[in-house]
């Protein structure tokens, strides 16, 4: 009954094998292979565009360095107040940059509220050299809190970013779980709504160590090259992330383990919603399952077996949880099986 987070699970059998594959003889190194070039290749029919891919090691390299080829001086960013990035990533983004600012922006259910952005821009004149000046927008696609942007609110987020000139990242660390919510295709859940910069994650949904920067505009990634070098990020025996990735996307395996994930999800909600002595704090969308449970219940259950993490409530949420509760996140994966779902749903009751 392990739903401490989907970084828990293993690497799906066909990740492996691919892997195990790809350790015989020689390849070129740093991103030169004929793989890597075949990976280049897929992320472009992926997009239905040209697209520049940038293999590096983790979200957090990616979502700094998606920050880093969009730095300007006194540079500032715009997110969700609860973003993995302002919340989970340590400063990176701000190391990377060199400085770089993030502003938290408020919004309910784990997303940006348009008219809060608006604002926020706007604090920050033109020419005012005190201030700084705005760099970049981020939204997170599935949200910290399981919840997703629909398009027309992704679309209205890039209306802003347009008119003030800023360009728009996607943190996609559960971008399949996302994608396949809602139906789309990855071309329709970015840059046909105007997102110019992904975090392609693969890690969370069955790989090993496979993320992706993908720049909708190559040549807005002119200098990514030198700072993913200076970064620390350029693999040397990339192919080791390629093949990861040339296996996750073949014949839809990365789409099928993120509908596996929902559906476990969606399960285990649903016994939540059922049960006498939890509730759900809010209506999951993708594989993160949000409950509030009595502190003792939520003991009990962990000394069964189940692992989970306490969560913050949403400071959007004021009065969520009352004394002697806690909120906790559960979150599903390609690994999670329904057998684990029912018995933590028995053993809830």
């Amino acid at each position: 009954m392990n739903f401490a987070s989907d970084n828990w699970a293993g690497a799906h059998p066909a990740i492996s094998q691919r892997l195990l594959a790809a350790s015989a003889g020689f390849s070129a190194p740093y991103g030169a292979s004929a793989l890597d070039r075949k990976i280049e290749q897929q992320f472009n029919e992926l997009f239905e565009r040209e697209v520049a891919v940038y293999f590096v090691s983790t979200g957090t390299a990616a979502n700094s360095l998606a920050l880093a080829a969009v730095n300007r001086p006194g540079g500032v960013s715009f997110c969700h107040r609860e973003a993995h990035m302002l919340e989970d990533e340590c400063g990176a983004p701000e190391f990377f940059t060199h400085g770089a600012r993030l502003a938290p922006v408020d919004g309910d259910n784990g997303k940006i509220d348009p008219e809060n952005l608006k604002a926020e821009i706007e604090r920050f004149p033109p020419n005012f050299v005190h201030a700084g000046q705005p760099m970049a927008i981020s939204i997170t696609q599935a949200t910290e809190i399981g919840t997703l942007y629909q398009p027309e609110e992704i679309a209205a987020i890039a209306d802003i970013a347009q008119t003030y000139g800023l360009p728009l990242h996607m943190d996609g660390a559960r971008f399949a779980n996302a994608l396949v919510s809602l139906g789309l295709t990855p071309a329709e859940m970015s840059w046909k709504l105007g997102i110019d910069i992904v975090s392609f994650g693969a890690t969370k949904n069955g790989c090993w160590c496979a993320e992706a920067l993908v720049f909708m505009n190559p040549a807005q990634a002119k200098d990514l090259p030198f700072i993913r070098k200076r970064a620390a990020q350029l693999v040397s025996k990339s192919r080791f992330i390629a093949c990861q990735f040339e296996a996750y996307l073949d014949d839809g395996l990365w789409l099928n383990l993120a509908c596996h994930a929902n559906a476990m999800a969606a399960r285990l909600q649903n016994g939540i919603a059922h049960s006498k002595y939890a509730r759900l704090a809010w209506h999951a969308e993708a594989n993160e399952v949000f409950a509030v449970l009595d502190q003792a219940q939520a003991d009990r259950l962990q000394q069964q077996g189940a692992v989970f993490y306490p969560w913050n409530p949403p400071r959007a949420n004021p009065g969520l949880v009352a004394d002697q509760e806690v909120l906790v996140r559960l979150v599903t994966s390609f690994a999670t099986q329904a057998e684990q779902v029912d018995a933590f749903i028995e053993r809830l009751g």
